[in-house]
């Protein structure tokens, strides 16, 4: 049986990323921002657990997963984040290239300045993925 999902939304503004946690079957959001992606994600994980065990330990009625810590995260990053999250990996330029979008385009996308349609985000993340299989493949 497949875990239960923390549905985690992540943007980008200011130079910070922020983080809504929702538990689905269960009331309350955890909100974090951090400078960068991965000390996010290290940031909503340890709010979480402390969130849950703060809501066992006030009596509250927990699902029996979530105190036991059975879940899964599932990441959502708005097109901005997900842009922003790959800088330290990749350029604009390269993103460009693989995904066919214009770099000034992608650079609005970036900024918050435009907003892509839905067949231009799948192309940005198509374009990660293949940048992301490319690296892998050097030997």
């Amino acid at each position: 049986m497949e875990k239960k999902k923390v549905k985690v939304e992540v943007g980008y503004e200011g130079g910070n990323y922020s983080a809504a946690a929702t538990f689905g079957d269960f009331p309350g959001v955890v909100v974090v921002t951090r400078p960068d992606y991965p000390r996010l994600q290290l940031a909503v994980r340890e709010t979480v657990r402390e969130h849950i065990a703060a809501c066992v330990e006030d009596g509250e009625d927990v699902p029996a997963y979530l105190s036991a810590g059975d879940y899964d995260f599932e990441w959502e990053l708005s097109t901005q984040a997900l842009i922003r999250a790959a800088e330290p990996y990749t350029s604009m330029a390269a993103i460009a290239r693989a995904s066919g979008i214009n770099q000034r385009q992608l650079s609005h996308y970036a900024n918050g300045l435009k907003q892509p349609r839905a067949p231009q985000r799948r192309r940005i993340v198509e374009g990660l993925h293949l940048i992301g299989r490319n690296l892998m493949a050097i030997v």
